[in-house]
């Protein structure tokens, strides 16, 4: 059976018993200072042949010079041993010989090498981390004053958010508002629910109204909102976003931005956004296909990280019908302008 081995074997280690592994120079049971170590070796030797009950009736049956060893160290009961000669028919030794001593002991060593509790002692344990915290932030990413070709405005682009690790509420927020006396202008509110998917990306899902200022009335419109954010690699922050209105019409936007760090307070940052839409709706002026292109490349000196003013340029181009719509009230469809303003974190 496996564990068992000749009296010449004893300095080879035991393998996989924790207290087996050790070598040990040959046992003289005669000798009481090897007594403990032929307690352990036993106890090895009783874990290895307690689940193999039959290799003790066959080292009886053999007469093994062994068992010499193990009479006074292995707890068996006198009711297995009897049980194994029978089934392999010996009786020349006696059951006896192999009765364990019944001290107290004896017994609570055999309940520690073999019971073992399903249920760990907690009462040590250190105190849980509380991991599950809420956070929140406000970024004011643009708040600034355009010159451009035409009128001049004044443009924001914020968004917030609340929540934990893995779930976010965020809101998002931007719009244009023209320095003329008519005061025309649009805005745009989201607000939407976010999950971790993955390191660095957050899926975002939830609702979307636009609204529009002008002397000829406000018309607004409502979308659901889906979409990713998240950091690809290279440092590249990108949000790519899919809305269909409350009356089925279908656009997507598409956002990238960089920051590339000059020093650790100057830093140059370029930004991408594009707008396309599937269906033409002319009274908010949008065309069917790629709508408009914008970039932008603006200049910052964080004085802190709370604070950091800025200076920097931005193009737009509107292309096909969102150009001819522009045309006809009068707007440029192509527009240079020189930007100033403050970037706020909160």
């Amino acid at each position: 059976g496996a564990g068992l081995r000749s009296r010449e074997q004893w300095t080879t280690p035991i393998p996989n018993h924790r207290d087996c592994g050790r070598d040990r120079t040959p046992l003289d049971r005669n000798d009481r200072r090897f007594w403990p170590a032929a307690q352990r070796e036993c106890q090895c030797l009783y874990l290895g042949l307690r689940s193999r009950p039959n290799a003790i009736a066959l080292l009886i049956s053999m007469q093994d010079p062994l068992l010499n060893l193990l009479d006074n160290h292995l707890p068996f009961t006198v009711n297995e041993v009897i049980q194994q000669e029978a089934s392999f028919q010996v009786a020349d030794r006696s059951a006896s010989a192999l009765q364990p001593l019944q001290s107290g002991w004896q017994e609570k060593r055999d309940r520690d090498l073999l019971t073992q509790s399903s249920e760990p002692d907690r009462s040590d344990w250190p105190s849980p981390i509380h991991d599950n915290q809420v956070f929140w932030m406000v970024l004011v990413e643009q708040l600034e004053y355009r010159l451009n070709d035409g009128t001049d405005g004044l443009n924001w682009d914020a968004v917030a958010w609340v929540g934990g690790d893995y779930q976010r509420l965020w809101i998002k927020t931007e719009g244009e508002i023209d320095v003329a006396d008519d005061g025309g202008g649009e805005a745009e509110l989201q607000l939407l629910y976010g999950r971790l998917i993955s390191p660095f990306w957050d899926v975002q899902a939830g609702l979307r109204y636009d609204q529009t200022f002008g002397p000829d009335g406000a018309p607004g419109r409502a979308f659901a909102a889906i979409g990713v954010h998240g950091l690809t690699p290279y440092q590249f922050e990108v949000d790519a976003s899919l809305f269909i209105s409350h009356e089925g019409d279908v656009s997507a936007r598409f956002e990238a931005e960089y920051k590339l760090l000059l020093t650790q307070r100057l830093i140059l940052q370029p930004d991408l956004e594009i707008n396309i839409a599937a269906q033409q709706v002319e009274e908010f002026g949008v065309g069917s296909g790629l709508n408009d292109i914008e970039l932008g490349l603006r200049l910052r000196y964080e004085v802190s990280r709370q604070f950091a003013p800025y200076v920097g340029i931005s193009w737009t181009r509107k292309f096909g019908k969102t150009a001819e719509f522009a045309r006809e009230e009068g707007e440029s469809t192509d527009n240079l302008a020189v930007v100033e303003g403050i970037r706020l974190l909160f």
